[in-house]
């Protein structure tokens, strides 16, 4: 295939945005010593704004060479629904009383579970939560995860070993533990009608491998980190009052319509204002809504669908010329540089593939979820909900590479070696 000059381009700038992303908190750090440029500074080193920012010189520079009426077009064909319902969703789901009950079903595991009650709910917190975004989808279980760890973990000052280690195993086993069913993990959401594929056959190529990586994922970082797990102080900055019964119950009742309708914007978007009234209604009953933040992470998301949208041209026939094995290792790596659902849509565009290399394919999506901020569609909203509580407010993407690989490499274990 020979590109033209905007898939050029497209490439280009897709590459500099990747490299973005990794001088981010330099960008931060900057940002501190020169005072008179210190909100561009800023604003050029959140990692939310960073594909949103590359998206927009792509428009202008489309607009140059093809005209405004192409690049206008161009963005109009785009699909939007993926940030738009992650946005819905993370409104919703990071509520009082989705977060009171998910640490009281947290505790009860922990209860069960022999030790140190700090040491099994932190074991609890890593294992149950990813493996519910097989039922509420991964950016809700992400959501809430992320919050349920910032308030218990990572308000307590845990090493910075710690924080990341944690992190990158809560990126990769929210990555896999969305695969028990075929609706809640994005990368198989692109497939699974093209393909056929039902929640059986997730279950049964997918699911029972994840949810034994997420478990062991979770419990060698809990090994690993027990004596300090155990030394740390609980927070005592913010106090969670229960909310009463019918408001928990309405608010789910919010978050199940939004999941349902998850392709639906103009329902889901609509169940959003509704339930922001409701919330409002009843402020005594609610933390802050976290608008700003959803509204972050939705920018990141469009302008990774605005960029990816042009880069077909090199990745399709990437993928096309590995065999099975190849294709699993490769689309593990890619997914690092890539959107996992973008990859496993270019898949379901190819005609003639088999089931083997079609599962290779989405296993080595979903395993190598957790290496990048945009490997997975979720992932910002845990950068967005973390990130205050890391050095410098800030994560850096070389030290979650390397956090990562070890939950990465017992997934790449379970779906490719068992």
């Amino acid at each position: 295939m020979h590109p033209d000059t905007l898939q050029i381009v497209a490439a280009a700038l897709f590459a500099l945005a990747i490299a973005h992303t990794f001088a981010s908190g330099w960008l931060l750090r900057l940002a501190h010593h020169s005072p008179r440029h210190a909100g561009a500074l800023h604003l050029l080193g959140e990692v939310e704004c960073v594909f949103g920012l590359w998206a927009l010189v792509l428009i202008v520079c489309m607009a140059l060479l093809q005209g405004t009426p192409q690049a206008v077009e161009y963005l109009e064909q785009r699909s939007y629904i993926e940030p738009l319902f992650v946005f819905a969703v993370m409104v919703v789901a990071a509520t009082r009383p989705v977060l009171t009950l998910s640490r009281r079903a947290v505790d009860v595991i922990a209860r069960v579970l022999p030790g140190n009650p700090a040491v099994s709910g932190y074991f609890a917190t890593l294992c149950l939560l990813p493996l519910l975004g097989s039922l509420i989808t991964e950016a809700a279980a992400m959501t809430v995860a992320a919050l349920v760890l910032r308030d218990r973990l990572y308000a307590a000052g845990p090493s910075t070993r710690l924080q990341y280690a944690t992190l990158g195993v809560l990126l990769v086993n929210v990555s896999i533990g969305g695969t028990l069913t075929n609706f809640a993990a994005p990368p198989v959401l692109m497939v699974a009608g093209t393909w056929g594929w039902d929640n059986a056959y997730m279950l049964h190529h997918f699911g029972w491998r994840a949810a034994l990586a997420v478990m062991v994922n979770a419990l060698l970082v809990t090994l690993m980190f027990r004596r300090e797990l155990t030394s740390l102080v609980p927070s005592t900055e913010a106090t969670h009052v229960p909310p009463p019964t019918w408001v928990t119950v309405m608010t789910l009742l919010f978050l199940l319509g939004v999941v349902v309708f998850a392709h639906h914007p103009p329902v889901f978007l609509g169940l959003l204002l509704f339930f922001i009234g409701f919330a409002k209604a009843y402020p005594q009953h609610q933390d802050r809504l976290i608008v700003r933040e959803a509204l972050l992470v939705g920018f990141f998301l469009a302008g990774l669908v605005v960029l990816g949208g042009l880069q077909q041209w090199w990745l399709q026939p990437l993928l096309k010329g590995m065999d099975v094995g190849a294709v699993f290792y490769g689309t593990t790596l890619l997914t690092a540089i890539t959107d996992n659902a973008a990859l496993t849509y270019l898949a379901s565009l190819v005609e003639g593939l088999d089931e083997d290399f079609k599962r290779a394919i989405v296993a080595g999506a979903v395993t190598g979820g957790g290496l990048t901020v945009i490997a997975n569609a979720p992932n910002p909203a845990a950068f967005a909900m973390l990130k205050n509580r890391f050095e410098g407010h800030t994560i850096k993407p070389a030290l979650l590479l390397r956090a990562a690989l070890l939950p990465t490499a017992v997934a790449i274990v379970a779906f490719r070696l068992i």
